[in-house]
């Protein structure tokens, strides 16, 4: 197959969600030419509940997306409740630590695809199947799935954002096996059709079971997304089954009452499901020569940390930066964003698997704990003390701090 090679600095970007286009508009920002393939026949629209930190923030400002989005979270009423209706006051996502801005996946993927310069090349139905480098750039054998056809072409940098079993991370680096840690839980989110029966749309809602719950997360101008996650033995086995009958049986035998009966009935009809395991992806490097990886690629904290859109972003941001700063060698850009990137998202990933017990208790002394933490933080002696925790503690200060703007700021080329 021929190479093709039309100079200048070109970079592969694999993927087109959110940390891929935030990865193309920092590279279009400081002068390199992106190319963009995505597995998919098209571009996605909506999608689950994402939540947007200070650091995802401060990154989607500098990409000029901030303005195209906004907090559609909903102010109202969060309960914990019980299957036969019971209920008491409870916590909801804003009531953990940080600041988050909520929305869908699909809202900000599409902010994004609305900022990206209309000479940004994207091509659709295609995948890399071979990638060799050498010290001078990185040779990726790309094919057409739509129509069957391969061509290699040459690139100065590959950006493998396509992720949590990401092909460009198989090829390059080896096998998922070597780098996919399972918590032993499934993750199963998508839209409801309406509010839960009972509430208002704007309500958060959580029915917390030993190894089994179901969050309600509200928007204050559409029905709420359900997340439902429960413990498995064999997360593998999951998906041999038609994930409607897996998840009812997860949920039984008891009777579900009306909010969780209303959830596993919307599921069935569901558009856009999200069924998957939940898994941290752990390298020793997350870059090998000209080839790098990028959000859940790469790290992957896991839904419970409530960060992997903002890490997302934020990593891509820094990718930009840092390739400017070295204009001379990629590699030691890449070994310099790393080195800056990594202790914010190992302490990242140790918060998510410690957040885990918040949303799904393992035990019925996990149960337990979670309730006390209900009371302890509506006391109005211990309440104080539970805000501050959520504002100003260092779980708190890691999610908004902008760990993607190191320093003096690097000139950016914006064109047009």
């Amino acid at each position: 197959m021929d190479v093709t090679n039309n100079g200048g600095r070109r970079a592969l970007v694999v993927g087109l969600g959110i940390s891929g286009i935030a990865a193309a508009l920092r590279l279009r920002q400081i002068g390199w030419t992106p190319v963009i393939i995505e597995r998919a026949a098209g571009r996605r629209s909506g999608g689950y509940f994402i939540a947007l930190f200070g650091a995802g923030r401060a990154a989607a400002q500098r990409l000029g997306i901030l303005e195209r989005i906004i907090d559609r979270g909903a102010d109202g009423v969060s309960y914990d409740i019980g299957r036969a209706g019971r209920r008491r006051p409870g916590l909801g996502f804003r009531d953990f630590p940080g600041r988050p801005w909520l929305m869908t996946r699909g809202d900000l993927e599409a902010a994004g695809f609305a900022a990206l310069p209309p000479d940004v090349e994207i091509r659709y139905a295609t995948v890399p199947a071979r990638i060799e480098q050498d010290a001078d750039g990185v040779n990726v054998t790309l094919t057409d799935t739509a129509g069957g056809t391969s061509t290699t072409e040459r690139f100065d940098l590959v950006v493998g954002a396509d992720g949590l079993r990401s092909t460009v991370r198989r090829l390059v680096f080896g096998p998922h096996e070597r780098y996919l840690h399972r918590l032993n839980y499934m993750a199963v989110a998508f839209q409801m059709p309406g509010a839960l029966p009972g509430h208002d749309q704007s309500d958060s809602v959580v029915l917390a079971e030993p190894r089994r719950s179901m969050w309600a997360f509200p928007f204050k101008d559409g029905p709420p997304t359900v997340l439902l996650t429960y413990h498995t033995d064999d997360a593998q086995a999951e998906f041999t089954r038609p994930k409607v009958d897996r998840v009812r049986e997860v949920f039984g035998p008891e009777p579900p009452g009306p909010a969780l009966g209303a959830a596993l009935d919307a599921l069935e009809s569901a558009e856009d499901v999200l069924f998957d395991s939940v898994e941290q992806v752990h390298m020793d490097s997350w870059h090998r020569g000209r080839v790098v990886l990028v959000g859940d690629a790469a790290w992957c904290v896991t839904l419970y940390a409530g960060m992997g859109a903002s890490t997302g972003m934020a990593g891509a941001d820094l990718l930009g930066t840092m390739l400017a700063r070295h204009p001379g060698s990629v590699t030691e850009a890449l070994t310099g964003w790393e080195q800056r990137l990594r202790p914010t998202i190992e302490y990242l990933q140790g918060n998510g698997r410690r957040m885990r017990s918040l949303f799904v208790p393992a035990t019925r002394f996990e149960l337990a704990q979670r309730r006390i933490m209900l009371r302890v933080s509506k006391m109005p002696v211990t309440s104080p003390l539970f805000l501050r925790w959520r504002t100003r503690g260092k779980v708190a200060r890691m999610k908004d701090a902008d760990f993607a703007h190191p320093g003096p700021d690097v000139p950016v080329r914006v064109h047009a």
